[in-house]
């Protein structure tokens, strides 16, 4: 199944389907703001302009499972994000990645890019997925990978 049959709210309260983004390569990352990984929001909104005209979109899904990180309302996320990082790619209303309550997309996600040892469970914040064109998940990143890292994967996804 194409990740496009999800949709998801995003964080300004729009109703979102994924099939918007059809025929783009995406990264699909949940975030937090007050996670060691944080930083990370700079150097995915560099990957993001880098690549958004190529056919390219972050995907960002705040969490709060992990360690209390992600506190803040949507709003506050937002504002946050813009205000430290100069995040302009998509971020999405606050979602669970594990356990019960898990959002369907990240389900999917998890299933079908398992993570070190074969586990399906998120570990922590930042974890990135790489989907390509046709909506297939083709790769699963941990939250030590820097957004950098990624570019030859990306450009690789990017000319197929």
């Amino acid at each position: 199944m194409s990740i496009s049959a999800h949709s998801a709210q995003l964080a300004s309260g729009e109703h979102k389907s994924l099939s918007e983004y059809d025929g783009q390569v995406l990264l699909i990352v949940n975030t937090a703001s007050k996670c060691g990984f944080t930083p990370q929001y700079e150097g995915l909104e560099t990957l993001y302009q880098r690549y958004k005209d190529q056919g390219f979109t972050v995907l960002g899904f705040p969490c709060d499972q992990f360690g209390h990180q992600e506190p803040g309302s949507e709003e506050e996320i937002l504002s946050f994000c813009s205000l430290n990082f100069g995040v302009t790619f998509p971020l999405f209303a606050k979602i669970e990645v594990n356990g019960p309550g898990a959002h369907p997309l990240y389900q999917q996600l998890k299933s079908e890019a398992r993570g070190l040892l074969g586990s399906e469970k998120i570990k922590w914040n930042f974890t990135k997925f790489l989907v390509d064109r046709e909506g297939r998940v083709i790769k699963r990143f941990g939250s030590i990978t820097k957004p950098s890292q990624l570019c030859a994967e990306i450009e690789g996804l990017l000319a197929s």
